[in-house]
Protein backbone atom coordinates (compact mmCIF):
# COMPACT_ATOMS: atom_id res chain seq x y z
CA UNK A 1 0.00 0.00 0.00
CA UNK A 2 1.26 3.46 -1.11
CA UNK A 3 1.68 6.50 1.67
CA UNK A 4 -1.22 7.99 -0.76
CA UNK A 5 -3.53 4.97 -0.62
CA UNK A 6 -2.53 4.19 3.48
CA UNK A 7 -3.91 8.44 3.96
CA UNK A 8 -6.62 8.51 2.16
CA UNK A 9 -7.83 4.88 3.79
CA UNK A 10 -7.37 6.61 7.36
CA UNK A 11 -9.12 9.70 5.91
CA UNK A 12 -11.87 7.54 4.66
CA UNK A 13 -11.87 5.84 8.45
CA UNK A 14 -12.52 9.56 10.06
CA UNK A 15 -15.37 10.36 7.58
CA UNK A 16 -17.27 7.27 8.57
CA UNK A 17 -16.33 6.96 12.27
CA UNK A 18 -17.43 11.10 12.04
CA UNK A 19 -21.14 9.92 10.28
CA UNK A 20 -21.93 7.46 12.74
CA UNK A 21 -21.15 9.63 15.58
CA UNK A 22 -23.54 12.13 14.29
CA UNK A 23 -26.41 9.99 13.56
CA UNK A 24 -25.72 8.14 16.93
CA UNK A 25 -26.18 11.83 18.38
CA UNK A 26 -29.32 12.21 16.08
CA UNK A 27 -30.79 9.36 17.61
CA UNK A 28 -30.38 9.98 21.26
CA UNK A 29 -31.53 13.57 20.79
CA UNK A 30 -34.94 12.38 19.07
CA UNK A 31 -35.42 9.83 21.97
CA UNK A 32 -34.95 12.60 24.16
CA UNK A 33 -37.07 14.80 22.74
CA UNK A 34 -40.04 12.20 22.46
CA UNK A 35 -39.31 10.92 25.38
CA UNK A 36 -40.90 7.92 24.47
CA UNK A 37 -42.23 5.72 22.10
CA UNK A 38 -45.90 5.90 20.73
CA UNK A 39 -48.09 3.78 22.52
CA UNK A 40 -46.95 4.01 26.24
CA UNK A 41 -49.38 7.04 26.88
CA UNK A 42 -51.87 4.66 26.53
CA UNK A 43 -50.68 1.42 27.77
CA UNK A 44 -48.67 0.46 30.66
CA UNK A 45 -47.86 -2.91 32.43
CA UNK A 46 -50.71 -4.60 33.44
CA UNK A 47 -51.53 -5.07 37.38
CA UNK A 48 -52.44 -8.55 38.90
CA UNK A 49 -55.26 -7.92 40.01
CA UNK A 50 -56.49 -11.38 40.44
CA UNK A 51 -59.70 -11.11 37.58
CA UNK A 52 -60.73 -13.15 35.14
CA UNK A 53 -60.85 -11.23 31.22
CA UNK A 54 -64.27 -12.92 29.94
CA UNK A 55 -63.29 -15.36 27.33
CA UNK A 56 -65.81 -14.11 24.78
CA UNK A 57 -64.74 -10.68 24.12
CA UNK A 58 -67.43 -9.10 22.28
CA UNK A 59 -66.39 -5.59 21.07
CA UNK A 60 -62.49 -5.76 21.23
CA UNK A 61 -60.61 -9.19 20.57
CA UNK A 62 -57.50 -8.06 23.06
CA UNK A 63 -58.54 -7.06 26.55
CA UNK A 64 -57.19 -4.12 27.26
CA UNK A 65 -54.84 -3.87 30.68
CA UNK A 66 -55.95 -1.66 33.33
CA UNK A 67 -54.37 2.06 33.76
CA UNK A 68 -53.82 1.73 29.96
CA UNK A 69 -54.20 6.01 30.00
CA UNK A 70 -52.63 6.71 33.06
CA UNK A 71 -48.85 8.46 32.77
CA UNK A 72 -46.65 10.48 35.25
CA UNK A 73 -46.42 13.14 32.49
CA UNK A 74 -48.67 15.90 33.20
CA UNK A 75 -51.58 17.10 31.08
CA UNK A 76 -51.42 20.63 29.82
CA UNK A 77 -55.27 22.45 30.20
CA UNK A 78 -56.09 23.22 26.71
CA UNK A 79 -59.71 23.11 26.17
CA UNK A 80 -61.32 25.61 24.62
CA UNK A 81 -64.26 27.37 25.94
CA UNK A 82 -67.46 26.65 24.47
CA UNK A 83 -68.83 30.12 24.79
CA UNK A 84 -66.36 31.95 22.06
CA UNK A 85 -65.07 30.33 18.32
CA UNK A 86 -61.12 30.41 19.97
CA UNK A 87 -59.37 27.52 18.39
CA UNK A 88 -55.45 26.60 19.36
CA UNK A 89 -53.47 27.23 16.40
CA UNK A 90 -52.25 23.62 16.20
CA UNK A 91 -52.91 20.33 17.87
CA UNK A 92 -52.42 21.04 21.58
CA UNK A 93 -52.32 18.32 23.68
CA UNK A 94 -48.88 16.68 23.99
CA UNK A 95 -49.20 14.84 27.24
CA UNK A 96 -51.60 12.95 29.58
CA UNK A 97 -51.89 12.45 32.93
CA UNK A 98 -55.48 10.92 33.84
CA UNK A 99 -56.24 8.85 36.13
CA UNK A 100 -59.47 6.01 36.65
CA UNK A 101 -62.69 7.64 38.14
CA UNK A 102 -62.79 4.75 40.96
CA UNK A 103 -66.18 6.43 42.33
CA UNK A 104 -67.80 4.16 40.01
CA UNK A 105 -66.80 1.59 40.76
CA UNK A 106 -69.03 0.96 44.11
CA UNK A 107 -72.15 1.01 41.91
CA UNK A 108 -73.90 -2.18 41.40
CA UNK A 109 -73.81 -1.94 37.81
CA UNK A 110 -70.32 -1.22 36.57
CA UNK A 111 -69.39 -4.32 38.33
CA UNK A 112 -71.93 -6.28 35.55
CA UNK A 113 -69.58 -5.04 32.64
CA UNK A 114 -67.19 -6.96 30.78
CA UNK A 115 -63.38 -5.91 32.08
CA UNK A 116 -63.15 -3.62 28.61
CA UNK A 117 -66.48 -1.88 28.85
CA UNK A 118 -65.33 -1.42 32.79
CA UNK A 119 -62.06 0.41 31.04
CA UNK A 120 -64.17 2.70 28.79
CA UNK A 121 -66.16 4.09 32.12
CA UNK A 122 -63.10 4.34 34.25
CA UNK A 123 -61.46 6.68 32.13
CA UNK A 124 -64.16 8.33 29.70
CA UNK A 125 -63.44 11.96 31.08
CA UNK A 126 -60.02 11.14 28.70
CA UNK A 127 -60.61 13.51 26.56
CA UNK A 128 -57.93 14.40 23.76
CA UNK A 129 -54.48 12.91 23.10
CA UNK A 130 -51.16 13.43 21.68
CA UNK A 131 -51.26 13.47 17.78
CA UNK A 132 -48.10 10.62 16.85
CA UNK A 133 -48.86 11.52 13.04
CA UNK A 134 -50.51 14.93 11.35
CA UNK A 135 -51.04 15.99 8.02
CA UNK A 136 -51.83 19.13 8.27
CA UNK A 137 -51.11 20.33 4.51
CA UNK A 138 -54.13 17.65 3.45
CA UNK A 139 -56.83 20.96 4.09
CA UNK A 140 -54.52 23.41 2.39
CA UNK A 141 -56.66 25.15 -0.56
CA UNK A 142 -60.60 24.29 -1.05
CA UNK A 143 -61.75 21.33 -1.00
CA UNK A 144 -65.16 20.22 -2.20
CA UNK A 145 -64.83 16.74 -0.69
CA UNK A 146 -63.21 15.52 2.24
CA UNK A 147 -62.93 11.84 2.65
CA UNK A 148 -62.50 10.72 5.84
CA UNK A 149 -61.65 7.19 6.60
CA UNK A 150 -61.71 5.38 10.23
CA UNK A 151 -59.12 2.50 10.14
CA UNK A 152 -56.99 0.83 12.38
CA UNK A 153 -53.22 0.12 12.54
CA UNK A 154 -53.05 -3.16 11.25
CA UNK A 155 -55.75 -3.02 8.22
CA UNK A 156 -53.24 -1.87 5.80
CA UNK A 157 -54.75 -4.21 2.83
CA UNK A 158 -58.02 -1.77 3.30
CA UNK A 159 -56.30 1.17 3.17
CA UNK A 160 -54.50 0.27 0.32
CA UNK A 161 -57.33 -0.90 -1.64
CA UNK A 162 -59.43 2.46 -0.76
CA UNK A 163 -56.62 4.57 -2.61
CA UNK A 164 -56.48 2.47 -5.91
CA UNK A 165 -60.65 3.13 -5.66
CA UNK A 166 -63.30 5.30 -4.19
CA UNK A 167 -60.55 7.11 -1.83
CA UNK A 168 -58.02 8.63 -4.30
CA UNK A 169 -56.67 12.21 -3.99
CA UNK A 170 -58.26 13.49 -7.30
CA UNK A 171 -60.25 16.20 -9.24
CA UNK A 172 -63.60 15.38 -10.50
CA UNK A 173 -65.16 17.74 -12.97
CA UNK A 174 -63.03 20.62 -11.48
CA UNK A 175 -63.92 19.26 -7.92
CA UNK A 176 -61.14 18.67 -5.59
CA UNK A 177 -61.27 15.27 -3.41
CA UNK A 178 -58.66 14.57 -0.77
CA UNK A 179 -58.68 11.68 1.52
CA UNK A 180 -57.02 11.17 4.82
CA UNK A 181 -57.17 7.83 7.31
CA UNK A 182 -58.31 8.20 11.44
CA UNK A 183 -56.00 5.72 13.76
CA UNK A 184 -55.07 5.30 17.16
CA UNK A 185 -52.20 2.49 17.91
CA UNK A 186 -52.33 -1.16 18.13
CA UNK A 187 -53.86 -3.42 20.56
CA UNK A 188 -51.44 -6.08 21.02
CA UNK A 189 -48.51 -4.56 23.47
CA UNK A 190 -45.59 -7.01 21.42
CA UNK A 191 -47.10 -5.76 17.93
CA UNK A 192 -46.61 -1.82 18.19
CA UNK A 193 -43.34 -1.13 18.14
CA UNK A 194 -43.13 -3.08 14.52
CA UNK A 195 -46.54 -2.00 13.39
CA UNK A 196 -45.66 1.37 14.50
CA UNK A 197 -42.59 1.99 11.94
CA UNK A 198 -44.82 0.02 8.80
CA UNK A 199 -47.37 2.99 9.53
CA UNK A 200 -44.65 5.64 9.36
CA UNK A 201 -43.38 4.55 6.33
CA UNK A 202 -46.86 4.06 5.01
CA UNK A 203 -47.14 7.56 5.54
CA UNK A 204 -43.87 8.49 4.36
CA UNK A 205 -45.42 7.58 0.79
CA UNK A 206 -49.07 8.86 1.20
CA UNK A 207 -49.41 11.28 3.51
CA UNK A 208 -52.62 10.68 4.25
CA UNK A 209 -52.22 9.41 8.01
CA UNK A 210 -53.79 11.19 11.17
CA UNK A 211 -52.90 8.89 14.29
CA UNK A 212 -53.33 9.56 17.61
CA UNK A 213 -52.12 7.81 20.85
CA UNK A 214 -55.04 6.16 22.11
CA UNK A 215 -55.67 2.33 21.59
CA UNK A 216 -57.62 1.29 18.33
CA UNK A 217 -60.50 -0.19 20.33
CA UNK A 218 -64.05 -0.83 19.88
CA UNK A 219 -64.30 1.55 22.91
CA UNK A 220 -62.39 3.99 21.56
CA UNK A 221 -64.16 5.05 18.28
CA UNK A 222 -66.02 8.21 20.13
CA UNK A 223 -62.22 9.27 20.87
CA UNK A 224 -61.86 8.86 17.16
CA UNK A 225 -65.43 11.10 16.35
CA UNK A 226 -64.33 14.04 18.54
CA UNK A 227 -60.30 14.04 18.02
CA UNK A 228 -61.71 15.06 14.20
CA UNK A 229 -63.98 16.86 15.18
CA UNK A 230 -61.34 19.25 17.05
CA UNK A 231 -58.37 18.78 14.54
CA UNK A 232 -60.84 19.84 11.76
CA UNK A 233 -61.79 22.88 13.31
CA UNK A 234 -58.04 23.54 13.68
CA UNK A 235 -56.89 23.23 10.11
CA UNK A 236 -59.64 22.52 8.12
CA UNK A 237 -61.53 26.12 7.09
CA UNK A 238 -62.09 25.77 3.90
CA UNK A 239 -64.37 22.40 3.50
CA UNK A 240 -67.31 22.13 2.04
CA UNK A 241 -68.81 18.70 2.65
CA UNK A 242 -67.25 15.81 4.66
CA UNK A 243 -67.95 12.05 3.73
CA UNK A 244 -66.66 10.01 7.24
CA UNK A 245 -67.12 6.30 6.89
CA UNK A 246 -65.92 2.87 7.28
CA UNK A 247 -63.00 1.37 5.78
CA UNK A 248 -65.01 -1.92 4.31
CA UNK A 249 -67.47 0.53 2.47
CA UNK A 250 -68.13 0.93 -1.26
CA UNK A 251 -68.32 4.74 -2.15
CA UNK A 252 -69.04 6.55 -5.65
CA UNK A 253 -67.12 9.75 -5.14
CA UNK A 254 -69.09 10.96 -8.75
CA UNK A 255 -72.47 10.19 -7.49
CA UNK A 256 -72.02 12.14 -4.10
CA UNK A 257 -70.50 14.83 -5.89
CA UNK A 258 -73.67 14.35 -8.04
CA UNK A 259 -75.60 14.57 -5.48
CA UNK A 260 -74.02 17.44 -3.35
CA UNK A 261 -74.86 19.50 -6.23
CA UNK A 262 -77.96 19.93 -5.46
CA UNK A 263 -78.36 19.96 -1.64
CA UNK A 264 -76.19 23.06 -0.99
CA UNK A 265 -77.87 23.33 2.58
CA UNK A 266 -75.72 24.61 5.73
CA UNK A 267 -76.90 22.18 8.17
CA UNK A 268 -76.60 19.22 5.64
CA UNK A 269 -76.28 15.67 7.72
CA UNK A 270 -77.34 12.78 5.22
CA UNK A 271 -76.90 9.34 5.66
CA UNK A 272 -78.89 6.07 6.50
CA UNK A 273 -80.57 7.85 9.55
CA UNK A 274 -82.32 5.23 12.13
CA UNK A 275 -84.79 6.90 14.10
CA UNK A 276 -86.35 6.11 17.59
CA UNK A 277 -83.71 3.28 18.14
CA UNK A 278 -84.07 2.13 21.85
CA UNK A 279 -80.74 1.14 23.32
CA UNK A 280 -79.91 -2.60 23.42
CA UNK A 281 -80.24 -4.08 27.21
CA UNK A 282 -79.10 -7.74 26.65
CA UNK A 283 -75.65 -7.92 27.95
CA UNK A 284 -74.08 -10.67 25.08
CA UNK A 285 -74.99 -7.89 22.77
CA UNK A 286 -71.87 -5.89 21.02
CA UNK A 287 -73.93 -3.02 21.72
CA UNK A 288 -75.40 -3.25 25.02
CA UNK A 289 -75.64 -0.13 27.35
CA UNK A 290 -76.94 -0.40 31.13
CA UNK A 291 -79.88 1.90 31.99
CA UNK A 292 -77.66 3.39 34.54
CA UNK A 293 -75.85 5.34 31.51
CA UNK A 294 -78.56 5.91 28.90
CA UNK A 295 -82.22 5.65 31.05
CA UNK A 296 -84.07 7.08 27.97
CA UNK A 297 -86.51 4.71 25.63
CA UNK A 298 -85.17 5.71 22.30
CA UNK A 299 -81.70 7.54 20.97
CA UNK A 300 -82.16 10.92 19.11
CA UNK A 301 -81.93 10.27 15.39
CA UNK A 302 -77.94 9.04 14.01
CA UNK A 303 -76.69 8.01 10.49
CA UNK A 304 -75.97 4.66 11.39
CA UNK A 305 -73.25 1.94 9.32
CA UNK A 306 -70.73 2.59 7.23
CA UNK A 307 -70.89 6.23 6.01
CA UNK A 308 -72.39 9.81 6.03
CA UNK A 309 -71.74 13.16 4.55
CA UNK A 310 -72.06 16.90 6.21
CA UNK A 311 -71.48 20.38 5.64
CA UNK A 312 -68.18 21.36 6.22
CA UNK A 313 -69.82 24.11 7.84
CA UNK A 314 -70.96 21.72 10.59
CA UNK A 315 -68.12 20.68 12.10
CA UNK A 316 -66.93 23.77 14.46
CA UNK A 317 -70.47 23.15 16.19
CA UNK A 318 -70.42 19.52 16.32
CA UNK A 319 -66.89 19.98 18.29
CA UNK A 320 -68.37 22.81 20.45
CA UNK A 321 -71.42 20.27 20.83
CA UNK A 322 -69.20 17.26 21.82
CA UNK A 323 -67.59 19.21 24.82
CA UNK A 324 -70.84 19.16 26.43
CA UNK A 325 -71.42 15.62 26.54
CA UNK A 326 -69.69 13.10 28.30
CA UNK A 327 -67.93 10.41 25.77
CA UNK A 328 -70.83 7.31 24.72
CA UNK A 329 -69.78 4.32 23.86
CA UNK A 330 -71.46 4.02 20.23
CA UNK A 331 -69.89 6.45 18.04
CA UNK A 332 -72.38 6.79 15.63
CA UNK A 333 -74.91 7.61 18.26
CA UNK A 334 -72.71 10.10 20.36
CA UNK A 335 -72.42 11.91 17.05
CA UNK A 336 -76.37 11.81 17.12
CA UNK A 337 -76.40 13.55 20.70
CA UNK A 338 -74.00 15.51 19.05
CA UNK A 339 -76.63 16.87 16.24
CA UNK A 340 -79.23 16.83 18.57
CA UNK A 341 -77.28 19.43 21.17
CA UNK A 342 -76.98 22.06 18.25
CA UNK A 343 -80.85 20.61 17.05
CA UNK A 344 -79.79 19.38 13.47
CA UNK A 345 -82.13 16.76 11.87
CA UNK A 346 -80.09 13.98 10.03
CA UNK A 347 -81.81 13.33 6.56
CA UNK A 348 -82.44 9.75 5.57
CA UNK A 349 -81.49 8.51 2.07
CA UNK A 350 -81.72 5.44 0.37
CA UNK A 351 -78.18 5.57 -1.72
CA UNK A 352 -76.84 4.54 1.59
CA UNK A 353 -76.97 1.23 1.99
CA UNK A 354 -75.14 0.23 5.04
CA UNK A 355 -76.23 -3.32 5.65
CA UNK A 356 -75.64 -4.09 1.76
CA UNK A 357 -77.93 -3.75 -0.95
CA UNK A 358 -80.76 -6.05 0.87
CA UNK A 359 -80.02 -7.15 4.00
CA UNK A 360 -80.04 -10.72 2.74
CA UNK A 361 -76.48 -11.52 2.55
CA UNK A 362 -77.14 -14.27 0.26
CA UNK A 363 -79.05 -12.37 -2.07
CA UNK A 364 -77.10 -12.13 -6.15
CA UNK A 365 -78.39 -8.39 -5.80
CA UNK A 366 -75.61 -7.39 -3.41
CA UNK A 367 -73.25 -8.40 -5.88
CA UNK A 368 -74.87 -6.98 -8.68
CA UNK A 369 -72.81 -3.93 -10.43
CA UNK A 370 -75.48 -2.11 -11.67
CA UNK A 371 -76.94 -1.59 -8.30
CA UNK A 372 -73.62 -0.58 -6.67
CA UNK A 373 -73.48 1.94 -10.12
CA UNK A 374 -76.28 4.12 -8.34
CA UNK A 375 -75.75 4.09 -4.97
CA UNK A 376 -73.70 6.49 -3.02
CA UNK A 377 -72.15 3.85 -0.24
CA UNK A 378 -72.43 0.18 0.32
CA UNK A 379 -71.57 -1.56 3.49
CA UNK A 380 -69.85 -3.46 4.06
CA UNK A 381 -66.71 -5.08 1.19
CA UNK A 382 -63.20 -6.40 2.09
CA UNK A 383 -60.82 -5.78 -0.13
CA UNK A 384 -60.53 -8.25 -3.07
CA UNK A 385 -64.65 -7.98 -3.38
CA UNK A 386 -64.26 -3.76 -3.21
CA UNK A 387 -61.37 -3.93 -5.99
CA UNK A 388 -63.34 -6.41 -8.43
CA UNK A 389 -66.75 -4.32 -7.49
CA UNK A 390 -65.01 -1.42 -8.28
CA UNK A 391 -63.34 -2.32 -11.49
CA UNK A 392 -66.64 -3.77 -12.64
CA UNK A 393 -68.88 -0.76 -12.15
CA UNK A 394 -66.00 1.30 -14.03
CA UNK A 395 -66.89 -0.58 -17.17
CA UNK A 396 -69.94 0.19 -19.94
CA UNK A 397 -72.60 -1.65 -17.90
CA UNK A 398 -75.40 -2.95 -19.91
CA UNK A 399 -78.01 -3.06 -16.88
CA UNK A 400 -81.83 -3.76 -17.76
CA UNK A 401 -82.84 -1.43 -15.49
CA UNK A 402 -82.26 2.03 -14.31
CA UNK A 403 -82.25 2.65 -10.74
CA UNK A 404 -82.76 6.32 -10.00
CA UNK A 405 -81.20 7.20 -6.07
CA UNK A 406 -79.97 10.54 -7.29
Amino acid sequence: MTPLTLRMSQWKKKIYKSVGVFFGLVITLTILQNGASPGLFTLVQQKSSGSQVLTAQKRDTYPIPDGFWATKSKKESTEASLSTDWYPAQWDIHSINCSANLNVTKTGWFKTLEPNFQQFILYRHCRYFPMIINNQHKCSGDIDLLIVVKSIITQHDRREVIRKTWGKDTEIDGKKVRTLFLLGTAMKEEERANYQKLLEFENLIYGDILQWNFLDSFFNLTLKEVHFLKWMSIYCNNVKYVFKGDDDVFVSPVNVLEFLDGNSAPDLFVGDVLEKAKPIRKKDNKYYIPAALYNKSYYPPYAGGGGFIMAGSLVKRLYKASETLELYPIDDVFLGMCLEVIKVHPIFHEGFKTFGIVKNKNSKMNKDPCFFQSMLVVHKLLPDDLMHMWKLVQTNLTCTRKYKIL
